[in-house]
């Protein structure tokens, strides 16, 4: 995956100027950087859901790519396991997915009877499920309001799909979970340091 002088910006704002980054085709990479910097940006360009004004971005395209979007985007009125089915086909593996994050007991449960955190592990569940078929997984600040020992729960499944991830993180618990760490700052975004 690679970024090559990529030009981005909103509304007069330049997010990305001339920013070119290659990035590891395994294993968890942390983004780090503080907010605002750019690293949802860089996500979205990477997952086909934004196009660089210039530059050129080589990543599997959005089709091969499931994404975590900061916000969990969970459906209202539908309960835990039917977020799940409403991606899958079929609805297969929603309660293998639900056991991942620890939430089985909480399958029919409405999203609106959840706490903050476990609406963000149904909505990691999600992902886990989409990201069985796809090339490459994207997660922007996914363990907000996660618990630490959830958060390592979830990442050993999330790593036994054995695809590239990318995550963008703040605190030091997700960067722990990574196995590189690029640190940023912006915008417009840059890189300050990788420890790949």
């Amino acid at each position: 995956m690679r970024l090559e002088h990529v030009f981005f910006s909103y509304g007069g704002k330049t997010i990305l100027d001339g920013f070119t980054l290659e990035l590891p085709d395994s294993g968890v990479t942390a983004l780090s950087g503080p907010s605002g910097c750019g690293k949802t940006t860089l996500l979205r360009l990477l997952a086909g859901l934004l196009t660089p004004q210039r530059g050129r971005v080589e990543a599997p395209g959005p089709e091969r790519t499931a994404i975590l979007f900061q916000e969990d985007r969970l459906l209202p009125g539908f309960s835990a396991a039917a977020q799940l089915r409403a991606v899958l086909p079929r609805g297969a593996g929603f309660r293998e997915a639900l056991e991942a994050v620890g939430l089985a007991a909480e399958a029919d449960t409405p999203v609106e009877a959840l706490s903050g955190g476990m609406k963000r592990r149904v909505a990691l569940a999600r992902t886990l499920a989409y990201a069985r078929d796809k090339s490459l997984l994207l997660l922007d600040e996914p363990f907000t309001g996660v618990d630490a020992d959830n958060a390592r729960r979830v990442m050993a499944r999330l790593r036994a799909l054995r695809i590239p991830i990318l995550l963008s993180a703040h605190d030091a618990e997700s960067l722990a979970l990574a196995d590189s760490v690029i640190r940023l700052s912006g915008p417009p975004l840059s890189v300050i340091s990788d420890k790949i």
